[in-house]
């Protein structure tokens, strides 16, 4: 079996990222990105994915930590195409409905290489903490982008921003769990009849 492992370096004036991912990991994580709330929610996606994560952030914080949350978001969503290959044997398709205390969100995807966002998440208060909430649709929509995923995340109900936020990462990342494993009774087949993903 092929490793699916990528590793992605981003380095532009208002960031420099590295990205490292093992789709075939236990969830081991390492992630620095300068942005505290953010690095727990890139935990989360890691461990409630299985995806081992690597990633190291340098942005421009005295401005805000836009670039640095959307460009992680690229960069991850490249090393996921990367490390997916051809997609032969996968099972493409993942979805999950996440309850977090006062929170639901349900999270589904496609692995299409044909990327949509539907975002349907409203947050109570404008920040946590220091984080900008708006950030989070921010990042999804970079990953979505660059790593070809159609991905629709709704918010079925929640007041706290904290607890809607962390559902949203954790469905995502059980729907990507689910979407990059291999399908034993499909190992050698693309999953599509176009004949090419």
């Amino acid at each position: 079996m092929l490793m699916r492992v990528a590793k992605v370096s981003r380095s532009t004036a208002e960031t420099k990222i590295s990205v490292e991912i093992n789709l075939d990991g236990t969830g081991k994580y390492d992630n620095q990105t300068g942005v505290g709330f953010f690095d727990h929610m890139l935990d989360q996606l890691s461990r409630h994915s299985l995806i081992d994560m690597t990633i190291r952030a340098k942005g421009d914080y005295h401005i805000d930590d836009h670039h640095t949350v959307e460009d992680t978001g690229i960069a991850l969503g490249q090393a996921l195409a990367q490390a997916l290959g051809d997609k032969k044997g996968i099972r493409r398709y993942g979805e999950c409905h996440l309850p977090m205390d006062d929170a639901q969100v349900r999270a589904a995807l496609d692995l299409s290489a044909r990327p949509f966002l539907i975002w349907n998440v409203d947050f109570t208060a404008p920040k946590i903490g220091n984080f900008d909430t708006e950030l989070v649709r921010e990042f999804f929509q970079a990953l979505s982008t660059h790593g070809g995923i159609t991905l629709h995340v709704d918010q079925i109900h929640g007041f706290n921003a904290h607890h809607v936020a962390e559902a949203a990462f954790k469905a995502v990342a059980r729907a990507l769990r689910m979407a990059v494993e291999t399908d034993p009774r499909m190992a050698d087949i693309l999953p599509s009849t176009k004949g090419a993903l």
